[in-house]
């Protein structure tokens, strides 16, 4: 039968005349054949499988192979044997190699020939060593598949225990030097399946042994983290990912990020080659496991290897964006590298260039899935453009691509931004003593304590919460120079762009601190805003001399301190000496201080005897707030005309420079504090305060008043009126006095209301009849000198009440018979508190609530957005400051920030926590020793008004932040990669001298149920004892 066969396949006869003799011999096979037959039969068929010519004679073979095999199982069992099947593993068969694939189909259907024969075992012993031996030779992708499919059949080939762990690793190495250089798409088809039939052996070896999975993953990071550059393994390993169980990522990832023999190069290149196989097509789950990885290195402070992958390979993850098969997976990852790469825009202008094209492509493309696609993409290119504003010449272009696509909301940009930087990751991977500080969930940046120093940072804050002031200094161009504006600018754009949760201000502080401001000593945080406040104004005045002075070509063009609308300003400083009516008009060459802070009010002496009227117009930055005399001890005549050393307590400082503190004094400090009465009167409120400022004082006796016009002493009326108010409204409640007569200081800590709008009376400024010549008097800045003489204010005695209310009356009607305009009513939003945590003025700490507040934005708590109505008594009158209540379906959306409700901040040093307006109005009722003292309001306007002639024309409020100018966009940069990389030495260092114990740390919660005045065990007094140490306590 053999010879026929034979002659048969080399014969010339047609191809069906062929086949239909191979029919028969086939048909014949279950006839008897001799034993010497039957092996000359398999020889040829067996030459014929392997050596044929052409495919029609490697089909006779497998054919007459399979007929003669099934009928004479015995005989081929002799045949196909251990020896043989050895034989072609290791030297081949003829000519054809050991590791062409034919060999490997050869045995694949001899083993389906054999399986029920117990004489298969032994083969299968031969192939398990075998395989292992093939796989070391790095077999090619056609051979290694053809080995996968045998093996994948007969899972009884694989090898076993240890030899199993090696064949996994082995064939993981296999796959690394997998190469497809073909470039049609029918072979790369071919090459595609069969590397995923060698992942797929690998999977099922892994899941009837579990033990194998680790070591090859193991074996998976040793090949792609190898430095060797002779050798790049294939991104063909990335069809194993898709195998590897996504709940084994934590353990992975920590495994690897917090292993200390893992060298930052190794780890480089595992990450480079991770990203690479984001080509490798429908591969599942790549994005997933890159992601995690650089999260775990985010979350051990590793931030070295981060920039420079990002920078490495951000472009070509981009150019991943233009194939759709393997698109979402590399958007996963290019959002997630851009968003976190936050301390420099150097990424993202990696790939600006390239954004327009491909928002292009995707509106042409005609991909169902291309129009959902291009919404998240343009949705991570505002996040990021809103990161890195002020290069227009980059975005404009994207700009006009994307215009007609959603923009996402303000709020959820930077959300998204502050759950994505590095140093916002989860570090569950991290150990306790590894784990970062980072921002806290507010994404605001806390100022670090340099010894006593929360005075300043308390006021830093609420400056930097005053939105409109803010946005104005950072807008401000001043490159070059070293002024103090300068410092702020520097030191706000900082805080709103530093990578740190807490920024140390040391430049700021050796640069603002006043002279007489005892280094490391607790000083007054409104003596010191007073203090910042003037010295920019001045700095901006000598500036504007000097321009006045000078040829403008002669001046440095960056060193100009005007507003963005290229408004002047200057006013009135505190060396002019010019009345009002010789002064230029309000608005013009005000220094910027002026414009936020500056407001003007007249004080006025009437006397009494021949009503002669003398006035003087004074500015002022803030308005420092007595207390009134206590309504219980009214029917005393002691509390009516209070002594001169009562007038004192009416005022002070916590320990204002000139004030030596007294050593004894520190001992007993708990008889310094002023005890509140227990009384039905209702706690005194803001505008209690400011209505007792603006009261009327009787100057008489000792104090009286001498009048020009009668040429002696005479008893007086003093009042005190606003006629211009500032954009923000500082109010200082003087809580700590001095006594001269006992000689000690004194904290008053009556319980202050804080309402969250109040309306200020201001009076349209009229001319009078003087009598005197008070308008040639100097015109000065407010200072703590002059506030604290605006304070003390004196109620008439009981007996003249009635006569003085009578010629009030007549004054009034005079006022109106002259034309006067009315008073107008202006509203004004809490902006921020400041307050002080303590029972005397010898120690405490200060911190502060702040709301981020922008009059011009009509979303943001307009006064006009509220129904809004005054509390009508016989007490309110448009002349008087009132708190606006609102209806009640209102009073909860204000309480919560009115659309946020977590709108306020509690700024307390390094420490940003959100806490709600109810914590505010409550501190001092739950924390006795925790008082407002500082209070910012912010200005609303109202629909038709124009409060301060021609404030908004001259583009006061800026809508939007301003772009961050090149020098500090560059300070930043440089200032948040010496962050990251102090943050990656430091967990390097802990990593080895962690102790084996745990540490615990406060979470960043909510500051509500403790005093925020808390600085530890001893700190700061808040809602604790009273203060039992002889020295000043340090924050």
């Amino acid at each position: 039968m053999d010879k026929i066969l034979e002659a048969l396949v080399s014969s010339d006869h047609p191809v069906v005349v062929k086949k239909a003799i191979v029919k028969k011999i086939v048909e014949a096979a279950d006839k008897e054949v001799r034993e010497e037959q039957c092996h000359a039969l398999f020889t040829l068929t067996t030459r014929l499988i392997l050596l044929g010519e052409d495919a029609f004679q490697k089909q006779i073979g497998f054919q007459v192979l399979e007929a003669y095999a099934r009928y004479h199982r015995p005989e081929f069992e002799l045949f196909f044997n251990k020896d043989f099947v050895l034989s072609l593993l290791q030297q081949g068969y003829s000519q054809l190699d050991h590791k062409d694939p034919a060999i490997i189909d050869y045995i694949h259907c001899c083993l389906r020939l054999l399986i029920s024969c117990p004489s298969v075992l032994k083969i299968f012993v031969v192939i398990q060593v075998e395989v292992l031996r093939m796989v070391c030779e790095r077999p090619e992708p056609a051979h290694c598949a053809r080995m996968s499919t045998l093996l994948s059949d007969f899972v009884q080939c694989i090898p076993r225990e240890k030899s199993g762990i090696l064949f996994c690793q082995q064939l993981v190495r296999t796959i690394s030097s997998f190469h497809c250089f073909a470039s049609q798409e029918q072979e790369l088809r071919e090459y595609v399946a069969q590397v995923n039939k060698v992942s797929a052996l690998l999977q099922n070896i892994w899941k009837a042994d579990p033990t194998t999975l680790l070591p090859s993953l193991q074996e998976v990071f040793a090949i792609i983290s190898a430095t060797d550059p002779s050798f790049d393994p294939s991104i063909a390993l990335a069809s194993l990912v898709q195998h590897i169980p996504v709940q084994m990522i934590t353990v992975l990832i920590k495994s690897l990020t917090t292993d200390q023999n893992v060298k930052d190069t190794s780890m480089t290149k595992a990450l480079c080659r991770m990203i690479d196989w984001l080509s490798w097509p429908l591969a599942q789950h790549v994005d997933t496991w890159v992601i995690a990885l650089l999260k775990g290195l985010a979350a051990v402070q590793k931030f070295t290897i981060l920039i420079d992958v990002t920078l490495l390979k951000i472009e070509l993850v981009f150019s991943r964006l233009w194939f759709p098969i393997v698109r979402q997976g590399a958007l996963a990852v290019l959002s997630h590298m851009l968003l976190s790469f936050q301390h420099s825009p150097e990424a993202f202008h990696l790939v600006v260039p390239h954004v327009v094209h491909l928002v292009q492509s995707l509106r042409t493309d005609g991909l169902p899935t291309s129009k959902t696609f291009l919404l998240h993409f343009t949705e991570l290119i505002h996040c990021m453009m809103y990161q890195y504003s002020g290069f227009p010449d980059l975005y404009d272009s994207i700009l006009e691509a994307i215009k007609d696509l959603p923009k996402p909301a303000e709020e959820k940009i930077k959300l998204v931004l502050n759950q994505s930087a590095w140093t916002s990751q989860s570090n569950s991977f991290a150990s306790g003593l590894l784990r970062q500080t980072g921002k806290s969930e507010t994404g605001k940046t806390g100022l670090v304590n340099l010894g006593n120093t929360c005075y300043m940072n308390s006021i830093i804050q609420t400056l930097f919460m005053a939105t409109d002031f803010r946005r104005h200094v950072l807008s401000l161009n001043l490159n070059g120079s070293n002024m103090l504006m300068k410092k702020l600018q520097l030191l706000f754009a900082f805080l709103a762009h530093t990578q740190r949760a807490a920024y140390a201000p040391r430049n700021f502080l050796d640069a603002s601190r006043p002279p007489w401001f005892n280094v490391g000593s607790q000083q007054d945080c409104s003596e010191y805003l007073r203090f910042l406040l003037d010295r920019l104004h001045e700095e901006e005045k000598t500036l504007q001399v000097l321009k006045s002075a000078l040829p403008e070509s002669s001046l440095p063009a960056d060193t100009n301190s005007t507003d963005p609308s290229g408004t002047a300003s200057a006013e009135e400083s505190g060396d002019s000496h010019s009345s009002p009516a010789e002064t230029k008009p309000i608005n013009e060459k005000r220094t910027l201080i002026e414009r936020m802070f500056g407001g003007r009010l007249i004080t006025g002496i009437r006397c009494m005897q021949c009503n002669c009227i003398s006035e003087k117009e004074e500015p002022f930055t803030d308005l420092s707030l007595a207390f009134c005399p206590s309504a219980t001890t009214q029917d005393s005549p002691q509390s009516h005309r209070p002594s001169e050393e009562s007038k004192v307590l009416c005022q002070g400082s916590v320990n204002g420079g000139s004030e030596v503190p007294e050593p004894g004094l520190a001992k007993t400090p708990l008889s310094s504090i002023h005890i509140v009465p227990v009384t039905n009167e209702p706690p005194l409120s803001v505008p209690d305060l400011v209505n007792y400022f603006l009261a009327p004082e009787i100057l008489d006796e000792d104090n009286a008043y001498f009048c020009e016009k009668c040429n002696s002493l005479q008893r007086a009326e003093k009042t005190m009126k606003l006629v211009s108010t500032p954009e923000y409204l500082i109010l200082t409640l003087l809580r700590f006095s001095y006594d001269a007569r006992c000689h000690v200081r004194k904290k008053i800590l009556d319980n202050v209301t804080i309402p969250p709008l109040i309306r200020l009376p201001v009076h349209v400024p009229s001319q009078y009849v003087h009598c005197s010549s008070s308008t040639s008097s100097c015109v000065q800045m407010d200072s703590p000198e002059s506030s604290e003489n605006l304070a003390k204010k004196l109620k008439p005695s009981q007996m003249d009440e009635e006569e003085e209310e009578k010629v009030r009356t007549d004054r009034a009607e005079e006022i109106d018979a002259a034309g006067n305009a009315p008073v107008q009513s202006v509203p004004y939003v809490l902006s921020s508190v400041v307050m002080h945590s303590g029972v005397s003025s010898e120690s405490g700490h200060y911190y502060s609530y702040g709301r981020n507040i922008n009059g011009a934005d009509g979303t943001q708590h307009p006064a006009n957005h509220f129904a809004i109505k005054e509390e009508v008594s016989n007490e309110c009158s448009p002349c008087t400051c009132s708190a606006v209540s609102f209806v009640p379906e209102q009073r909860h959306m204000l309480s919560t920030g009115g659309q946020e409700p977590k709108d306020w901040l509690l700024f307390n040093d390094s420490r940003v926590t959100f806490t709600s307006f109810q914590s505010v109005q409550n501190i001092t009722s739950r924390f006795p020793k925790d008082t407002a003292y500082v209070l910012m309001y912010r200005k609303q306007e109202i629909l038709g008004q124009n409060i301060n002639e021609g404030l908004m024309a001259n583009g006061m409020r800026l809508s939007a932040e301003p772009p961050l100018q090149k020098e500090l966009l560059d300070a930043i940069v440089k200032d948040n990669k010496l962050y990251l990389q102090e943050q990656e030495l430091s967990a390097r260092t802990q990593a080895l001298q962690a102790p084996s114990s745990s540490c615990s740390f406060r979470p960043n919660g909510s500051d509500d149920n403790n005093p925020p005045g808390s600085c530890g065990p001893s700190g700061g007094g808040g809602g604790g004892g009273g203060f039992n140490t002889i020295t000043r306590l340090v924050f």
